[in-house]
């Protein structure tokens, strides 16, 4: 099934508000069937990869305390070389990525 998304949705289907208290009435007419599974889903190879990296990502630490103490060490030695060209280079392709 298929429906094209324009942005001008319309409710076709109507709700109806049930008081409190009110519990919509059970047919027993007919006995109760058990849902069967009509729909299925199998991952690509792509997406199980995408699985498995964001399980790792999440149980990776969000700092690498290894860099952070190394950068800090050649601050304070003052052996840290700043490469102003490789940071204006940084800057415009990031500007450039976000402008796509």
């Amino acid at each position: 099934m298929s429906q094209k998304i324009d942005g001008n949705l319309q409710a076709t289907a109507h709700l109806r508000s049930i008081a409190p208290g009110n519990k919509p009435s059970v047919s027993t007419d007919a006995p109760a069937r058990p849902v069967e599974a009509a729909d299925s889903l199998k991952l690509t190879g792509e997406a199980t990869s995408l699985q498995a990296l964001q399980r790792e990502l999440s149980t990776a630490p969000a700092i690498d305390a290894g860099r952070v103490q190394a950068v800090r060490e050649s601050l304070q030695n003052g052996t840290y070389k700043i490469n102003p060209d490789a940071i204006a280079s940084r800057m415009l392709e990031l500007d450039q990525q976000l402008q796509k």
